[in-house]
């Protein structure tokens, strides 16, 4: 819930100073239709895939895709504005690298989702005497008490490492809130200069 909040305060302050974003072209219907019903990965995805789109030359705004079938981030592809400083840049990359960082986690962390979960699941039944599928061929599913302590194990034993990526995704975005804020500032000052330059000729 943290990383959540986190992550929507994040987005609101990006929309607020960017509110102008193209869209990425979105993949097609199948490949963003291969989850499972966590909305993690399919066990047929290993990897994490991230967008190989790069806008124009001449673009001038972020460019945001669909939600990634294995993470479910919508991956950003940074303008490069012309006579980009190295303030500007520092905050690009870092804004990038952490787009990266979060995809990366965030697709290990449904990939072990989904398997553990499957794994649980088969588990219940064969003690129960059960195969995975009924004599139809429909597959079996547990109640919510059953699948409630699988979630709850899940939690447990993944506590550390949510807690350090809480840590790392505070501490990045506070970094990269400092950065946008003396950008903008030196925006404002660059733009003042000029103006007081223009009445002085």
């Amino acid at each position: 819930m943290a990383a959540g909040a986190a992550a929507a305060t994040w987005r609101s302050f990006f929309f607020f100073f960017f509110p102008r974003v193209p869209l990425l072209p979105p993949r097609s219907s199948a490949a963003c239709s291969r989850r499972s019903s966590s909305g993690a990965a399919g066990p047929k995805d290993k990897t994490p895939k991230t967008s190989t789109f790069r806008p124009a030359a001449s673009s001038t705004h972020d460019w945001i895709g669909p939600p990634n079938p294995l993470s479910n981030l919508r991956p950003i592809v940074y303008h490069v504005p012309e006579n980009e400083s190295e303030l500007e840049k520092r905050l690009r990359h870092l804004r990038q690298e952490t787009e990266d960082w979060n995809h990366e986690f965030w697709t290990k962390q449904n990939i072990t989702f989904s398997k553990e979960k499957e794994a649980f699941i088969i588990s219940q039944l064969q003690a129960k005497g059960l195969t995975l599928r009924d004599e139809d061929g429909r597959r079996r599913a547990l109640n919510s008490e059953e699948m409630a302590k699988f979630y709850k194990s899940f939690l447990d034993n993944n506590r550390t490492r949510h807690a350090n990526y809480n840590k790392e995704w505070y501490r990045r975005n506070f970094t990269i809130t400092l950065l946008m804020a003396r950008v903008a500032l030196n925006s404002m000052w660059r733009t003042i200069t000029k103006r007081s330059s223009k009445k002085t000729t």
